[in-house]
């Protein structure tokens, strides 16, 4: 049976998903409002990596020649070992062969492009608006409610409240994130400061992962020129409750994160002591690993509330594929909402395939860490439980870069439409 575009659309959330969700709806004639409960001055640091499936749906939606020139542009993750041998290639790009690089960039010269973005559109973001509960949810309408007391009502809500989203808790109020048991700890420094090996300083590739025996570590630059390299590893560590997280990150906690980061420095390449000896305390970040149980249903049973991104699959960062996923859920969410499909088929349909996208990138993710472990502790795995690139293959990650979701939603309807 054949359905309307939703009339409006409110986005709790005004991370890159809520953001670039509000920006697909433009595009395809769908109005829509954003919640945010922080303010419009928070500055979200670090970066991002986008490979070519990301930059796909943010050409589609003008956002790449805005930003292309503010990033850093590569191709390929060379790992090596503690003798400074490349021993792998992960590819997450490739210009010529996927039509895209791989691009580094500061989230918030991303998140601030998409606002820029949004306000040209005339589309409105409400910010200190702290979203606490629906009220009531009909066969077409959902109304809500504001920490403040305020009210508002629309066609669809869709939580892109990340992974400790409130948005979740109205069809699963006892869901909570599972801790993985690992951190990764970063820090950003200047590339000047890496002891490189001379005769390949001016060619060292970059980023890389090193691997020696306290684990893997990495290096990737992060802005235009790569001057600035983002350094980390990551490891086994105790789960904390609320504070004890925000005690380490914290100055004082800083002390202990610093602790962990040089423990067994001298077991490491040079190149990797050189980037412990200069870690800038002003940039430490803890990073705690968590994953959200997978769901039946990332929409309410009359389809009026749904969730997307970290809300409805976190993906752990070894990849690279976080926000990655969270574009496509978007954009692929969006086309269907502007076809004609009934809802609820639509929503099953963009569930069940973004799900087996998530878990494929799920499994690639377990090897990937498996990759970064103590040589010792990798050895004792079973066959194919650590990551193997082919680097004579640059179209190994095809499967991954080249999906066409404009292709895959339109054969979907056509199929359907044929059916009935």
């Amino acid at each position: 049976m054949a359905s309307s575009p939703p009339k409006d659309v409110a986005i709790i959330g005004a991370g890159l998903s809520g953001l670039s969700l509000a920006l697909a709806l433009h595009k395809l004639g769908i109005p829509s409002h954003i919640y945010e409960v922080k303010s419009n001055s928070f500055v979200q640091g670090g970066a991002i990596m986008l490979s070519p499936n990301a930059l796909r749906i943010l050409d589609a939606l003008g956002v790449w020649n805005r930003i292309r020139a503010k990033g850093f542009h590569f191709s390929a993750l060379t790992f090596k070992n503690d003798r400074e041998e490349t021993t792998d290639v992960y590819y997450f790009g490739h210009e010529e062969i996927y039509g895209y690089p791989a691009f580094r960039i500061y989230r918030q010269i991303l998140i601030d492009e998409l606002k820029m973005m949004l306000h040209e559109c005339g589309i409105p973001i409400k910010y200190e608006m702290k979203f606490t509960h629906i009220i009531s949810e009909s066969q077409d309408r959902v109304k809500f409610a504001f920490a403040d007391g305020s009210v508002a009502s629309s066609s669809l809500l869709i939580g892109a409240d990340g992974i400790h989203s409130t948005v979740r808790r109205y069809t699963y109020p006892s869901t909570v994130p599972k801790y993985l048991g690992v951190v990764a700890m970063t820090s950003a420094i200047p590339r000047s400061v890496l002891r490189l090996p001379k005769e390949k300083e001016a060619t060292y590739p970059m980023p890389v992962a090193i691997s020696a025996k306290p684990g893997g570590f990495v290096i990737a630059p992060q802005d235009t020129d790569g001057s600035e390299v983002l350094i980390g590893t990551q490891g086994a560590f105790p789960e904390q409750d609320r504070a004890g997280w925000e005690y380490l990150r914290s100055e004082k906690g800083k002390d202990e994160v610093l602790a962990r980061f040089r423990k067994d420095m001298r077991d490491w390449p040079d190149v990797v002591q050189s980037a412990l000896e200069n870690i800038n305390r002003d940039t430490i970040n803890l990073w705690a690993y968590y994953a959200v149980p997978k769901l039946d249903s990332w929409a309410s049973p009359n389809n009026r509330v749904l969730i997307l991104g970290d809300a409805a699959h976190a993906v752990p960062p070894t990849t690279g594929q976080g926000v990655n996923q969270a574009f496509e859920d978007v954009y692929m969410l969006a086309l269907l909402l502007k076809s004609s499909a009934a809802l609820p088929q639509a929503l099953h349909f963009w569930q069940i395939f973004r799900q087996e996208r998530v878990d494929r990138i799920l499994a690639l993710t377990n090897q990937m860490n498996n990759q970064r472990l103590p040589p010792a502790q990798r050895a004792e795995l079973p066959e194919g439980a650590v990551w193997k690139g082919r680097a004579e293959d640059t179209r190994q990650m095809a499967w991954l870069y080249e999906t066409d979701l404009e292709k895959v939603v339109g054969e979907w309807v056509q199929g359907r439409q044929q059916k009935e």
